[in-house]
């Protein structure tokens, strides 16, 4: 399993956010959240939402850095992945 992070870019809350994702396993990408104190509120379905002042702290623990095209190509290749449609259901 590999859990990925994009760049910080999307605004809410006065701040950026960044996703984090597994390529694989939604229970390992829990553990991993869990380990870096991450709140399980923070998760959506398909991903966590990070604030941009936790992006170096979550690389320094193991999230590899990807574009956010890369994110959602290996998100959607995992089988994982929440589409809009799935997530107004």
């Amino acid at each position: 399993m590999t859990v990925l992070i994009d760049q910080p870019m999307w605004p809410a809350h006065g701040t950026l956010w960044s996703h984090l994702v597994s390529d694989s396993d939604l229970d390992e990408l829990h553990a991993f959240a869990a380990r870096a104190g991450i709140p399980r509120r923070g998760f959506d379905l398909d991903h966590y939402d990070v604030p941009a002042e936790r992006y170096s702290d979550l690389v320094d623990s193991g999230a590899v850095p990807v574009s956010n095209r890369e994110l959602v190509v290996r998100l959607r290749a995992s089988g994982l992945r929440v589409t809009q449609r799935e997530r107004r259901a």
